[in-house]
């Protein structure tokens, strides 16, 4: 039963990815709730355009075959599928070592180990099926505070020179990494700085990327490319993530395209020809961000607001998504059971689900950082053998698969209803 006696039942502080997710998800599993989301940046189903012509500059997110499975569940996959690059081999390899290992998505019965899409088209993707949903947004917005009160939160709201307040059973804090949100609501992080830089850029090659993403660590720090472009043809063009020191990083930015091509090949080589193109490059300093309690009553931080990972795995939007469905599993538990969304059994329970996940992923990520960052003879030797001990060992293989598929992990309930149903299909 919700809660008449408030203005909403819960309220998503930002409607990025992790936020417009969360409330697609619980129009699908807990309709029966109000939900309202405040984000910063202006919505309107006249901004939304009618053909979608994807750029060779857009920022793109690498999805696990796990976070497709959950977009079936939730109705959106055969739509994201539309512009989602597959990925159908992974190589993973050490920069002038004998060391590597390969992954076939046909050795896992699957048609992809996972997928590329741009954020873009993503965002485009959920606002379009949220119009369709009771979902209430409050945009331009932003939640400038919270002051918990008996069964629920009121939120304070700043909408352009007008400031007003918001009750509701929970808020649910989604506004990312850089999130002033979380530090005002008084939540302790751990932070690691890793020293390092991601250089992000969409590339082009000579040699198409045949749907392979490329691993490759350097003793400069690790590269990833991922295959871009066309979900049915395999193209030349790749999306880049570079890891480059703070010296490093100002050297390639004082670099011409063609000399930062001419960098980026004496780093990764020539496994997919001549470099012939590099996009605007961004970038942004890497670091370990972690929350150690992401719940108290009546408040849930989720997505990069309670966890940010180095990318070199590219597990954090993935990690974020199966904590997103553990939440709204929780809510629906919550409704079952007539308990308030906010009540600390809900979102404990919510933290003890999610947290051996994001605990193991995040030793996943961080291992392989610290692991490939040694650059001494014998801890190099150390792990060529076990790249190569990977393509030997089947079982091994199996759990390095899993871990890149995002299938490694509990797997919560999305939807009662959809779980129950085929999932429409749309394999490249």
């Amino acid at each position: 039963m919700t809660d008449t006696r408030t203005d909403t039942d819960l309220i998503i502080a930002g409607g990025g990815l992790a936020g417009a997710t969360l409330a697609l998800a619980l129009a699908r599993v807990v309709p029966e709730l109000r939900v309202t989301v405040v984000e910063t940046f202006p919505l309107s189903p006249d901004a939304l355009p009618e053909d979608y012509q994807p750029s060779y500059d857009a920022r793109s997110t690498a999805l696990a075959w796990g976070s497709r499975l959950i977009f079936e569940n939730l109705g959106l996959w055969q739509v994201l599928a539309e512009h989602a690059t597959p990925i159908h081999h992974i190589h993973v390899s050490d920069r002038g070592r004998f060391g590597a290992t390969r992954l076939h998505a046909q050795d896992h019965g699957q048609a992809a180990l996972g997928y590329v899409a741009d954020n873009r088209w993503m965002g485009l993707s959920l606002m379009r099926a949220l119009l369709d949903t009771p979902v209430s947004w409050q945009a331009p917005a932003e939640v400038t505070g919270m002051t918990p009160m008996p069964g629920g939160v009121c939120v304070q709201i700043r909408k352009g020179d007008d400031q007003y307040s918001l009750t509701g059973q929970c808020l649910v804090v989604a506004d990312g990494g850089r999130s002033g949100l979380r530090e005002q609501l008084g939540f302790v992080t751990r932070t690691e700085d890793y020293g390092q830089n991601a250089l992000i850029a969409n590339v082009s090659t000579s040699d198409a990327h045949g749907f392979t993403a490329f691993e490759r660590f350097t003793e400069a720090g690790p590269m990833a490319l991922l295959p871009h472009g066309s979900p049915v043809t395999a193209e030349n063009q790749s999306a880049l993530v570079w890891t480059l020191t703070d010296s490093a990083l100002e050297q390639v930015l004082a670099l011409s395209d063609d000399q930062r091509c001419q960098a980026l090949q004496e780093r990764f080589g020539w496994r997919l020809g001549r470099f012939t193109r590099i996009g605007e490059c961004h970038h942004y300093p890497l670091k370990l961000t972690t929350v150690d309690e992401a719940v108290r009553p009546g408040v849930a931080l989720v997505g990069n607001a309670a966890h940010a990972l180095h990318p070199v795995a590219g597990q954090g939007f993935n990690l974020a998504l199966r904590g997103l469905m553990t939440l709204v599993e929780q809510f629906r538990r919550a409704v079952d059971e007539g308990t308030p969304l906010g009540d600390l059994s809900i979102l404990g329970e919510y933290q003890r689900l999610h947290r051996q996940d994001w605990q193991q992923t995040v030793q996943f990520s961080d291992s392989l950082i610290r692991v490939f960052g040694q650059s001494l003879p014998p801890l190099a030797a150390a792990r060529d053998a076990g790249l190569v001990g990977l393509d030997l060992v089947p079982g091994a293989k199996r759990w390095f698969a899993r871990k890149a598929m995002g299938t490694g992990g509990r797997k919560p309930i999305v939807s009662r209803a959809d779980c129950s149903k085929e999932p429409a299909r749309n394999d490249q």
